[in-house]
Formats: structure tokens, C-alpha cells, sequence
């Protein structure tokens, strides 16, 4: 298959920074768009990859998989896109487009497995996908989004992954007027669930560590804030929540918030812990309770995700930077030193 290079920044082990590398790119089929990118959001699972947090890990590797950019060519028999559009791609790249899950819009469960915007099998091109912290990017018009009209196209970036991880379950377990919900963290995930789930109009419960966080989770809408090591906020709400949306990538003990639901209630996890989760069985067999779990969304929900988040203003409260500086962002990401995305002007890479 004929390539084009393009400009990157990845790494070639778990022990090294990124740095910039030269990647291929197919030449676009009929199906394609090429797009230059203009921003991509930085993601905790970016950061878990690129260090092998979680194993599996081929290098080299280009993280990056909340990718706005403009269509600067098209392939003969694109249908979706013109030249010069706003279009972006979020986690998903390419699926089986056969199976029960890819015919019913569950992309994301495809029985011959989900093809992600970076470090999975490239089924076309060969080799593993690379990601968008590069200049350009190759992709079937299908798994790519037409983009609203946002006044701020960077903030809406971290939207096509930490947007669509909260509002797809936040969906399915029907938060909205008369459900009271608790919201596990306040970080990337976490301050994007309190906005859609304050648009939803749920009753918003914030649990958090830190009591620095109270007033920031007010102004994004909680309707409470509890601090967690507080035993006495903590049994104000036994047995009252509908479910718990638990946004955490770090160890914690679920348990606790377990107890907080009413009958048949869920502690649904969207973060990703490196350690397994430790389930105690009273936990869930006293009021039919559950641990559930959430993975992002098809292609139709996000394009649905992003006409909400577009028709509410809600974009992610983020931090600007140039590729130049994802090292030192990275290194904050994991000390948890963000207010609460990191987006690259992918702009930088071109200097």
C-alpha cells in the first residue's frame, strides 16, 4: 500500500519521553478523509499506554485519540465531508461493520475487536494505528464526526473521549429529573460528567478527596460536595443514591460507595485502575446492588454526545499547550497537577 510520512511525536519505550518521530500514513481509499490536525486532547489512558501501564504496549507508539482537525482531502466516493470542514475522531477508527454490536451503533464491543485510534492492529495499513499527536490523519468517513459549531474547537476536544465516556452511561442508567447521582472524582472524567449530568437535570452528589475541590465542584453544578474521608458526610447519604458514576484511575476502595445506593443501584466504573477492583459480597448482595462498567461509545452516540454538549455549551475546562511541553504534561497528569485537561495546538508540531 502506498504511504506519505507525516510528522509525529511519540516514543520507542516505556522508559523514554516522546519525542518527534516520522510515521506513515496510508493514501486515501475511496472511503477516506485526510485531515490536518488542529488539536488533541491529552487523556490518562494516553499516559497508561505510553508507559505500559496496563501491558500489551508495541512500540513505537503515537498517543492521542481526541483529534480536531480540518478535511484537507477526500477520497472519490466520500459522501459525509468536503474540503475545509471542522471534522474530528474520537477512540474509534474501524470495526468489523458486520457483527451483532458494529449493526446496532456498539462499535466500541465489536466481536472481532474495536480497531482504536492508536496502538491497535492496523487491519489496512499493517502494523499498529498512530495516534493524534501528529500533523495529519487518515480515516474512513464513517468513524469520523462532523463537528459542531463550538466557540472553543480546543475545549471541545477532550469531548471525544472523556465526553463520551460519561455521557454514554450517564444515558443508559437514565440520569435526569428525579434520579439523585453520585459523581466519584473530580478530575478529567469527573468535571465533564458534571456538566452533562447538570444538563440532564439530575441531582449531582460529588465525592471527592480533597476539600480544595468543594468550590470547583460547585461551580461546575454539584448540587453537593462530600468529602470522602468524612465519615459522618459520608452516611448522610446511605442507601439514597440511584448510581454512582466512579470516574477514578488510581486505587481506591469501591465498597464504601456501594453502601451509598438505593436497591438495584450501580457503581459504574469508567475509570481504569492498573489494580484490579476488590468486591466485597455483602456490598452487593444487600439491596441487589452492582458493580457495572462503561466503554466509551459507537460512532452514532458520539456524534449525539457532541450535538448535546454543543447545544448546552459544554466544553472541558482546559489547559493549552504545544507539543513541546507533553512531557512535563505528562509527568503532571500523573501527580494530578491539571484543572482538568491538557490540549496540544498541534499548530507547535509544524515549528
Amino acid at each position: 500500500m502506498t504511504t506519505v510520512t507525516s510528522k509525529a511525536f511519540g516514543t520507542e519505550a516505556s522508559d523514554q519521553p516522546l519525542s518527534e518521530l516520522q510515521i506513515k500514513r496510508r493514501e486515501l481509499l475511496a472511503h477516506d478523509i485526510e485531515m490536518d490536525i488542529l488539536y488533541c486532547g491529552i487523556c490518562h489512558s494516553d499516559l497508561h499506554a505510553v508507559r505500559n501501564d496496563w501491558g500489551g504496549t508495541e512500540y513505537p507508539i503515537v498517543p492521542g485519540h481526541e483529534i480536531v482537525g480540518k478535511i484537507t482531502s477526500v477520497g472519490p466516493h466520500v459522501t459525509k465531508f468536503k474540503i475545509g470542514d471542522i471534522a474530528a475522531i474520537g477512540c474509534i477508527v474501524d470495526s468489523c461493520n458486520d457483527c451483532e454490536y458494529c449493526n446496532t451503533d456498539l462499535e466500541q464491543f465489536c466481536d472481532e475487536g474495536t480497531t482504536y485510534s492508536f496502538g491497535s492492529a492496523d487491519k489496512i495499513s499493517g502494523g499498529n494505528t498512530f495516534g493524534g499527536f501528529s500533523q495529519t490523519y487518515v480515516c474512513n468517513e464513517k468513524y469520523v464526526l462532523q463537528m459542531p459549531d463550538f466557540k472553543d474547537l480546543a475545549a471541545a476536544a477532550p469531548l471525544l473521549c472523556a465526553g463520551i465516556t460519561v455521557y454514554s452511561p450517564l444515558k443508559h442508567w437514565q440520569a435526569g429529573p428525579g434520579k439523585k447521582i453520585g459523581i466519584l472524582g473530580l478530575g478529567g472524567l469527573g468535571h465533564v460528567a458534571i456538566k452533562i449530568a447538570k444538563a440532564m437535570d439530575a441531582e449531582i452528589v460529588v465525592f471527592t478527596t480533597s476539600e480544595a475541590k468543594r468550590q470547583d465542584a460547585k461551580r461546575l453544578g454539584a448540587d453537593d460536595v462530600v468529602l470522602s474521608s468524612d465519615t459522618a458526610q459520608m452516611e448522610k447519604y446511605t442507601r439514597s443514591l440511584h448510581f454512582i458514576l466512579d470516574t477514578v484511575s488510581a486505587k481506591h476502595d469501591i465498597n464504601t460507595y456501594l453502601n451509598l445506593l438505593r436497591h438495584d443501584g450501580s457503581v459504574i466504573v469508567v475509570g481504569l485502575p492498573p489494580a484490579p477492583i476488590e468486591v466485597g459480597a455483602f456490598s452487593i448482595v444487600s439491596g441487589r446492588r452492582s458493580v457495572s462498567g462503561s466503554n466509551i461509545g459507537g460512532i452514532a452516540e458520539t456524534q449525539e454526545m457532541l450535538a448535546f454538549c454543543a447545544q448546552h455549551n459544554i466544553t472541558a475546562d482546559i489547559e493549552l499547550i504545544n507539543i513541546q511541553q507533553v512531557n512535563e504534561a505528562f509527568e503532571r497528569l500523573d501527580s494530578g497537577d491539571i484543572r482538568y485537561r491538557f490540549v496540544i495546538d498541534m499548530a507547535s508540531l509544524k515549528n
